[in-house]
């Protein structure tokens, strides 16, 4: 078995006097991709916020066997974590370029990074000057993952890749989620499209109320009864 390179224990947050997570236990090795599925407001998002350093939370996140408490986020980028969060948030005002230029950590490997990002991505080389928020919701998107690669990330969180894009756009972003896996990346999939996710990632976890209801190996929550009741439309 694979080493594993983010170990989250007894993981709490809260939103105020709201609690977003209770109690959530899990880890993800080397190499794999890991959905998260469950309704809006189960706390898939804060999980990814917290491992990125994006909010307060008690309980234990390691990644590499090193505690995440209290490291700021430009830190935590620079270990090695990668997080696309939903909606991508490209910097509009840059072009295409500019964007993946300022995301790069290692000056040694950048041009390789881009090299990379172009051959999966070959319509952002056809957009590489222009102005990044005159591209299209799945440009953006594309542009949202092609910056993970020049952070050179080994853990990149995907928060909800698929929302609001075209089917042609949904297979395109998702091919290359498995190609980034291929090369090497451990990957943290939130995603509404419970099926498409489940058929890319090894295992996956399902929370309800910010607390792990069932998880399993991606065939196990695929013929769970309940999971295909609630989240497959089976």
């Amino acid at each position: 078995m694979s080493d594993i390179i983010l170990n989250i224990r007894n993981l709490t947050a809260k939103y105020g006097s709201i609690s977003a997570l209770n109690g959530v236990t899990l880890s993800v090795a080397e190499g794999e991709i890991i959905a998260l599925i469950g309704a809006n407001g189960a706390g898939k998002s804060s999980m990814l916020r917290a491992i990125s350093g994006m909010i307060t939370y008690d309980g234990e996140i390691e990644y590499k066997g090193k505690s995440l408490k209290n490291i700021p986020v430009h830190k935590i980028v620079s270990l090695g974590i990668t997080h696309i969060p939903e909606g991508r948030r490209v910097f509009g005002n840059l072009t295409v370029m500019e964007n993946l230029t300022i995301a790069a950590w290692d000056s040694v490997s950048v041009e390789k990074d881009k090299a990379r990002v172009f051959k999966l991505f070959p319509r952002l080389m056809e957009r590489i000057n222009q102005q990044s928020s005159t591209l299209s919701g799945g440009e953006q998107q594309m542009l949202a993952v092609g910056r993970a690669i020049m952070t050179g990330g080994q853990l990149i969180l995907l928060d909800e890749p698929s929302m609001g894009l075209s089917p042609i756009f949904v297979r395109e972003i998702f091919k290359v989620i498995k190609e980034l896996n291929v090369g090497g990346a451990a990957i943290v999939l939130v995603e509404q499209n419970a099926n498409m996710a489940l058929q890319i990632a090894h295992r996956g976890y399902v929370l309800e109320t910010g607390q792990i209801k069932l998880s399993g190996s991606s065939d196990e929550l695929l013929n769970n009864p309940l999971v295909k009741e609630a989240y497959l439309g089976v």
